[in-house]
């Protein structure tokens, strides 16, 4: 059994703005609920989950979500700061569950096969990846960014199974590569050469990608899967996005 931290504490102030004048986009409304009520429902009702923490504005959530198995923090800032935030409240735990408040089409079977997935645990971070033949057969009019590898042409989740041992060490190195994201030559020095003719070729494998991103993020032991459920990575980041969901779970 894993406690879970959803991760709702992103301001509206983006695309989804046209959609919704709601300041927070967990909160924004999909159907009779909010966006978020939808992922911690799915955690609840997956096997293997104990616990559900929330970290985003506390008094809007607080009366629609606490309960039981389900508490609320507030949201100290940005996407780290909250993982943070989120750890510190689960303090002493071998592994804790990070989703995404934007992802309300989640099942709990997803859920659960994901943890399935991460088998033993042993590992320090696990990331589903989502094939593009698997997302665009149930949702073909969504949208992702994919990535080609030797293996197939993948999209990201949005989840992770987190040793909170590590994350102080995956912070300090992830702040290095976002700081080098527009350097191309920074990031080629930082990925090495070899590599990114690789994936420019199309021929970097999922183990070299696995182990490129444990090396540079301080020698942690990751471990990607392959996830065959679309809604671990169909998130809503635009206003398609948010009338595809819709229309998916039934409301249009």
């Amino acid at each position: 059994m894993v406690d879970a931290v959803v991760l709702a504490g992103s301001r509206n102030d983006g695309p989804l703005k046209d959609c919704s004048s709601v300041r927070y986009e967990a909160l924004i409304p999909v159907g009779s609920k909010i966006m978020v009520e939808y992922v911690v429902e799915a955690l609840l009702q997956a096997r293997g989950i104990r616990r559900v923490l929330v970290i985003g504005p506390a008094t809007d959530l607080t009366p629609l979500l606490a309960g039981e198995r389900v508490s609320v923090a507030e949201s100290a800032g940005g996407i780290m700061e909250n993982i943070e935030v989120g750890l510190k409240h689960l303090a002493g735990e071998r592994r804790v569950l990070l989703v995404t408040s934007d992802i309300p089409m989640l099942t709990p079977r997803a859920v659960e096969n994901f943890l399935e997935l991460c088998g033993d645990m042993s590992g320090d971070l696990y990331y589903p990846i989502i094939s593009k033949d698997e997302v665009e057969i149930k949702y073909p009019s969504t949208r992702r960014t994919y990535v080609s590898l030797k293996e197939g042409v993948f999209t990201g989740g949005n989840m992770f199974l987190l040793n909170p041992d590590v994350f102080q060490k995956c912070l300090e190195n992830g702040q290095k590569i976002i700081r080098l994201r527009k350097s191309p030559l920074g990031l080629c020095r930082l990925l090495g050469v070899g590599f990114v003719i690789k994936f420019l070729l199309r021929s970097l494998t999922l183990a070299e990608a696995e182990r490129k991103v444990c090396q540079l993020l301080g020698m942690i032991k990751g471990v990607v899967v392959v996830s065959k459920y679309p809604e671990v990575g169909v998130d809503i980041d635009k206003p398609k996005d948010l009338e595809l969901a819709c229309k998916a779970m039934g409301f249009r």
